[in-house]
């Protein structure tokens, strides 16, 4: 059974300050058990992952057998149906469209002391994309991840994927054909994440890995940042849906259950003005765990972390949803896109009774990988910048120089910096002759 809250209760603020602070995830100490898993990649390489494939995957391979090979892909590709194909063709060709205008321009200028300044943009060399495996083996994620990399220019492009029993995704390996990827490895878990950034003997290392993945990906995942670069630290699903009472109740359990099917530790939250409104939309999501094939994961995520809130208005909606910054906002209601105005703080908003969040999971064009546990406060989705760095650019002119050189001297001694400032002094000795 969710929470029922409503704003008017004398309690609410205690209640809404439990349900924000509720840990969604099982904590268990996988850091020293990562730590171990990384030095040992680190030591013995290729050694180490097929040790730990073997281990962790039930699945004997060799240095030659790791990664999957293209005559391989081929004959996955060639097993997926016709409608498959053409569902992630679609969604490949609305994702890339979508993102392509992110690019973003270089620029150069010069300013009133005729210094030329600017920046360029650059893709990353290589990029390392985990896809989880498994029961959690999603094509979709794949064409979410390495669209935006080829996108973004990135030259080589890398994915592992768990295999557990040998047991493959053929839509996963569509996708990756789809999406351009060079190499596909069978291997997951902190091991693969290991071998991505500090590679092995047939693994080259990359540059940015990206993907979500369980406790152990994600710690490892933290443990390799700044050897590399990551996407993001990712936790359960969440969807927050603001509806007034003038939306169908089935419609909105199914969005809220689209969310809690994927983890026990999902959560899904309802905000609406009108009471009976939310209990109807209550009533129709134990309607539909009687059915749902995923009733247990739904249910035990609706039960333990599911959440119903009546509200005096929509503009107290709107704050509370800031509060909650949820990875995957629905507003049905009248006017949409004048509440999404007041909301500053959403992974993803998705306008209109008729743009359910499962849209944006496949087809809708933008991103789904998407900040969790309330960081999209201070954090975007994953996009064609996550695989670009920003170079700047300078060049002073000897007028330039003789303008602000003396300035950055004067910031020069007040730190302590002889050299700095000798270096810019020298110059202007020089032009001064």
């Amino acid at each position: 059974m969710p929470v029922f809250l409503d704003t008017q209760d004398a309690s609410f603020e205690d209640a809404f300050a439990a349900l924000l602070g509720a840990k969604r995830e099982d904590s268990p100490d996988v850091d020293a058990v990562v730590a171990d898993i990384i030095a040992d990649v680190r030591a013995r390489g290729d050694a180490a992952v097929l040790d730990l494939t073997a281990k962790f995957d039930r699945l004997e391979l060799t240095a030659e057998t790791l990664r999957v090979s293209a005559d391989e892909i081929d004959e996955y590709c060639a097993s997926v149906s016709d409608a498959e194909r053409e569902a992630l063709e679609t969604a490949a060709d609305r994702i890339r469209a979508y993102h392509a205008r992110q690019l973003p321009d270089d620029h150069m200028w010069t300013d009133p002391e005729g210094a030329t300044l600017g920046w360029r943009w650059s893709a990353v060399s290589a990029a390392g994309l985990y896809v989880p495996g498994g029961l959690a083996s999603y094509p979709s994620s794949v064409l979410m991840n390495a669209i935006p990399a080829k996108v973004a220019g990135v030259g080589r492009l890398v994915v592992t994927v768990p295999t557990p029993d040998g047991v493959v995704n053929p839509l996963v390996m569509l996708a990756c054909r789809i999406a351009g990827v060079d190499e596909v490895y069978r291997i997951g878990g902190a091991q693969a994440i290991a071998a991505l950034a500090y590679g092995t003997q047939s693994v080259a290392p990359v540059d940015k890995i990206t993907g979500p993945g369980n406790a152990f990906v994600a710690a490892a995942k933290r443990r390799v940042f700044g050897k590399v670069g990551i996407d993001m630290i990712a936790g359960p699903s969440e969807i927050l849906v603001i509806a007034d009472a003038d939306n169908d109740p089935d419609f909105l359990a199914l969005d809220l259950m689209s969310q809690a099917e994927h983890d026990e530790s999902a959560q899904s939250i309802l905000i609406t003005d009108d009471a009976e409104f939310g209990r109807a939309v209550a009533h129709a999501v134990d309607e539909r765990l009687k059915t749902l094939e995923r009733r247990a994961i739904a249910g035990a995520s609706w039960r333990d972390y599911g959440a119903v809130i009546t509200v005096r208005d929509m503009a107290e909606a709107a704050r509370l949803s800031d509060r909650i910054a949820p990875e995957h906002l629905e507003l049905c209601v009248a006017d949409p896109e004048a509440l999404s105005q007041n909301v500053t703080h959403a992974g993803a908003i998705f306008l209109g009774q008729y743009t359910p969040e499962a849209i944006g999971d496949y087809v809708g064009g933008p991103n789904h990988v998407l900040p969790t546990a309330r960081s999209a406060r201070f954090s975007s989705g994953l996009s064609v910048l996550d695989f670009m760095k920003r170079t700047t650019l300078s060049r002073m002119t000897p007028e330039a120089l003789k303008a602000i050189g003396p300035a950055a001297e004067t910031l020069a001694k007040s730190e302590s910096l002889e050299a700095h400032g000798l270096s810019v002094r020298a110059r202007l000795d020089r032009l001064n002759d």
